[in-house]
């Protein structure tokens, strides 16, 4: 008989959830929970702890995009590009 399939990673699906809910939302309050939770779960999964990579890389490389994307905007606000209400300037 075969031996009991390993579960998946806990750690690796957080890091999808948040690194989606950063790309569409959040910004740096998902996005760096994401890579932390994403490159943890990678060593854990090469470590024999589960199964889940391709979930941990993904999260972990969204909640990348999420952080740059934050920090663009928040350059973008602070220069005058763009105001709180999010519409752009036109001066």
């Amino acid at each position: 008989m075969g031996g009991v399939p390993q579960k998946t990673n806990g750690k690796a699906i957080w890091s999808l959830v948040l690194g989606i809910v950063g790309l569409v939302c959040c910004g740096f309050l998902a996005g760096i929970p994401a890579i932390i939770l994403g490159n943890m779960a990678k060593k854990e999964i090469d470590a024999g702890q589960g199964t889940g990579r391709g979930m941990a890389q993904a999260g972990f490389i969204l909640g990348v995009i999420a952080v740059v994307l934050g920090i663009l905007g928040l350059i973008l606000w602070a220069v005058g590009v763009v105001d709180i209400s999010g519409s752009a300037s036109t001066s």
